[in-house]
């Protein structure tokens, strides 16, 4: 460091002096409420409370004599002291709280209230007791002066009334409510008996209803007051659910009507609301005669002078138009659908030639109101699409679609994307149609809306690869041409954002990607990307959830050189990196290879490189792979295995040898013990597993058919190519001179039948390997995998293939020299690579038949040559 910089640094001139003297002048003023707060020795001493005092005295006493602190601390373990001790709670406690009440504060009400409920859920006391003790404290306090307190006493009896008996309710609450709902009675007292009729009205039979409830809920429809009216009429709902369809016909029905045209638009809006919900409860003359013509009515009033209505007319309208659906004349239909039009864009249109200021606030004002009245539209939009019939959503609401997902709101396009998958759903054959807005949302500018899509998209892009018209294509991706790209621009913007939950999502459902494009398009634009992830990003889920996504990639290449370029990378950058992060990453990522792959995967590729991390330097290192060894040991397969599992030991020795950190040689120590025990379980394991065993040769041996089929695929190519070359060369000859050319092609047809005729029944053999390898392929094979995490294990042939039919659609070329292999696990079903052996056995096999058949064919051909 240069002196210079060292003095510019440590400047202590006057200014800078005179500036710490106002920060010291800060902290001081700071200090002096802190001061001023502390309590005197006569408050300390008022607060102390004798220490031999017991549980019930403590809170007898500060309930006496103490704050209103002390007091709301003894009321919020009132439900602990009941559990304790009910009796003596009941006796000495309960009564000093009820005389707390009546002049206590907020704080101590709602705690209260709280505390009861919690008494009444932890069923400490039996009802009995409780409804003698508790009911009648609840009742004194439902009318209180303070509206929130009154509301959490309210929803306390709400809740006391689903537990008690007919005959308390019916004398405790029921009958005293007769007063309290009264016209003289206070706005409070009616608004509480309001919701208590709709909770009553649930609790009795429909006579009892009758008689005793309905004529008050008549009295409170009609009464003075705007509140209670609204109040009443929400309460309806529940009212006719308790007296049945024929009363609702005769009773609830006209009331609606006329709540429906009151002057107050709040209870016109209740009115509205209540009719959507009961729409089942009512015939088809009701609907027709009574409900539809004012639901038309609030439509027209809903532009003109009623705008209040609006936005509740917007988020119940898709219930209302299937609810009416029956109805509906055809003129009906298309009116309402050009209503759900015009709400679906409202707001958006631009009246020119208006800049008059108080235009300009009014619509600043209603601007929010449109945004809700269009985020109501994207959310009704499937319903929509049901009562249009889905054959008809490219005709009728395309350009509403559009238009929702174009919306310059974002939550207009967060309300689009989550119900993007049931729109897909609902259009299946026709879903082809909306992969362009599918694109527009995945590249929205909003990661909200992102994170909201991501929600669903393998189900989304199974259904656009699979349930649209192309999907008997060749191609995946004729239905979806630029879904690739805009993935990667997704995940780029998620990676850049502060908002790696999202980014982390985007990675886990990443991994259906092998169901949706093929290998190589996933190798050259997703899979390398994963593990820059893995080795740039600081996130741990981040980063947790790209190595996982990784793993299933490699699980799914079908191209062998792929595949072993990707494990070396693994090993070399992560396994052997030089930041220890990266080192602990390896190890993460070969526990998902254990999840994923097979045993013989792993100990063929992963297992030496992991146990080369007991030497490495950072002690985090391997105390993260003695938690791992256990795994890896259960890997291994012992008569097979052996060499790994001696140099395991090893490893372990050396640790319990060389290690110098205390919490590693700690753990080390206790892994050495569940390695002891996991020796006795994995004898029981084998002989338990026999059966899976006996499947897994099965699986071995439909793996030599793939093989057969993969290597006669490649020598019917290659003697295509030869006739291809053979037939150029000729026509060369031709060409050039005729009469040699003539000569030339009689001798190649003699000598080619000639050959043909004596090798006819050395391809016999080959023929008929490739008729029983396309027999079992078109049997066992189906072009779709079931999903990346599951493995079967129910048959021989199913429990093979469902692990790797997901390779590709075609079955004769989704397997280029690298098929896969099984063994039973507890988990077993997961398909791997074979091993070198398995190979190589085979490969001779193959080497052995085909010098047998060429040595035929040169010794045929030398003969008719003579």
């Amino acid at each position: 460091v240069r002196p210079g910089a060292r003095s510019s640094d440590m400047d202590f001139g006057q200014s800078n002096l005179f500036g710490y003297i106002e920060d010291l002048q800060e902290l001081t003023i700071i200090e002096r409420p802190v001061r001023r707060s502390l309590k005197t020795p006569e408050e300390i001493e008022r607060l102390t409370v004798d220490e031999e005092l017991n549980d019930i005295e403590r809170a007898v006493y500060l309930l006496s004599s103490g704050h209103d602190i002390q007091g709301t601390s003894v009321v919020a373990n009132l439900p602990v002291l009941m559990r304790q001790n009910p009796a003596e709670t009941l006796r000495r406690v309960l009564p000093k709280i009820r005389e707390v009440l009546h002049v206590a504060g907020v704080e101590m009400q709602l705690t209260a209230a709280v505390s009861f409920l919690t008494v009444l859920q932890d069923e400490s006391v039996s009802i009995h007791t409780y409804s003698h003790s508790f009911l009648h404290i609840i009742l004194q306090n439902l009318e209180h002066r303070d509206a929130g307190v009154s509301n959490a006493w309210l929803e306390t009896l709400l809740a006391v009334i689903e537990a008690l008996p007919k005959e308390t309710i019916r004398h405790e609450i029921l009958n005293p409510l007769v007063s309290k709902a009264q016209i003289s009675q206070t706005l409070q007292s009616r608004l509480v008996s309001c919701k208590v009729m709709g909770k009553l009205a649930n609790k009795f039979e429909a006579h009892i209803v009758k008689r005793e409830i309905l004529p008050l809920v008549k009295s409170l429809c009609q009464d003075v007051e705007y509140e209670v009216r609204t109040c009443m009429c929400r309460q309806l709902e529940h009212v006719a659910q308790g007296i049945g369809t024929e009363l609702t016909k005769t009773v609830v029905l006209p009331e609606l009507v006329e709540l429906a045209r009151d002057e107050g638009s709040s209870v016109r809006l209740a009115a509205f609301e209540t009719l959507v919900n009961l729409l089942d409860m009512f015939d088809a003359d009701d609907r027709s005669q009574t409900v539809l013509p004012l639901v038309k009515s609030f439509c027209e009033k809903s532009f003109k002078a009623d705008e209040s209505i609006l936005v509740s007319l917007s988020f119940h309208l898709g219930k209302l138009c299937n609810g009416l659906y029956g109805i509906f004349t055809p003129e009906q239909h298309l009116r309402f659908l050009e209503f759900y039009k015009k709400l679906s864009t409202l707001g958006l249109q631009q009246e020119n030639g208006h800049n008059d200021n108080q235009l300009q606030l009014q619509t600043l004002e209603q601007e929010k109101k449109y945004i809700s009245v269009r985020k109501n539209c994207a959310y009704n939009f499937p319903a929509m699409i049901v009562f249009v019939d889905p054959k008809n959503f490219h005709l009728e609401l395309y350009s509403i679609f559009f238009c929702l997902c174009h919306d310059p709101e974002v939550p207009v396009r967060y309300t689009m994307a989550i119900s993007f998958y049931e729109v897909a759903k609902l259009l299946n054959s026709g879903v082809y149609t909306i992969h362009k807005e599918l694109v527009t949302l995945l590249q929205d500018e909003s990661l909200e809306v992102l994170d909201a899509l991501v929600g669903h998209l393998p189900e989304i892009l199974e259904l656009m690869t699979n349930g649209g018209e192309n999907s008997g294509s060749e191609s995946k991706l004729l239905s979806i041409p630029d879904l690739i790209p805009a993935l990667t621009t997704a995940e780029q913007r998620a990676a850049t954002s502060l908002k790696w939950r999202t980014h982390e999502k985007l990675l886990q459902k990443y991994a259906c990607l092998p169901q949706i494009i093929s290998s190589d398009q996933i190798y050259y634009r997703f899979l390398h990307r994963m593990l820059t992830i893995i080795l740039t990003n600081n996130v741990l889920p981040v980063q947790k959830a790209a190595a996982r996504t990784l793993c299933v990639y490699l699980r799914y290449n079908r191209k062998q050189e792929q595949r072993h370029e990707v494990i070396q990378k693994l090993i070399e950058q992560l396994g052997q990196g030089k930041s220890y992060w990266n080192r602990l990453r390896f190890l993460d990522t070969c526990e998902f290879i254990m999840e994923l792959f097979s045993k013989s995967f792993f100990c063929k590729y992963f297992f030496l490189p992991v146990l080369e991390l007991t030497h490495d330097p950072v002690a985090n290192v391997r105390i993260k792979l003695c938690y791992l060894l256990p795994k890896v040991k259960s890997a291994l397969k012992i008569p097979t295995d052996k060499h790994l599992l001696q140099q395991l030991e090893l490893c372990i020795r050396k640790l319990l040898c060389q290690e110098k950190d205390k919490d590693v040689l700690t753990i080390v120590k206790r892994t050495v013990l569940e390695l002891d025990r996991m020796d006795i379980s994995l004898d029981a394991f084998q002989k338990r597993f026999y059966e899976n065993d006996l499947l897994d040769q099965e699986k071995e041996r439909q793996e030599h058919l793939l093989l057969e089929m993969e290597q006669l695929e490649k020598e019917k190519q290659q003697s295509e190519g030869r006739s291809t070359n053979v037939n150029d060369k000729i026509f060369e000859k031709k060409r050039r001179d005729n009469k040699t050319s003539s000569v030339l092609t009689k001798s190649m047809t003699l000598s080619v039948s000639g050959s043909s005729s004596v090798t006819s029944t050395g391809k016999e053999d080959k023929k008929s390997k490739l008729v029983r390898s396309q027999s079992f392929s078109t049997q066992a094979l189906h072009p779709k995998y079931s999903n990346i995490d599951k493995c079967s294990n129910k048959s021989s042939a199913t429990g093979y293939m469902s692990s790797v039919s997901g390779m590709g659609k075609s079955c004769m070329l989704s397997f280029s020299d690298d098929t896969f292999r099984t063994r039973s696990t507890g988990n077993s079903g997961n398909g791997t690579f074979p091993s070198s052996s398995s190979l190589t056995t085979s490969r001779n096999s193959f080497n052995s038949t085909d010098q047998k058949n060429n040595g035929n064919k040169e010794s045929q051909s030398r003969k008719m040559s003579m």
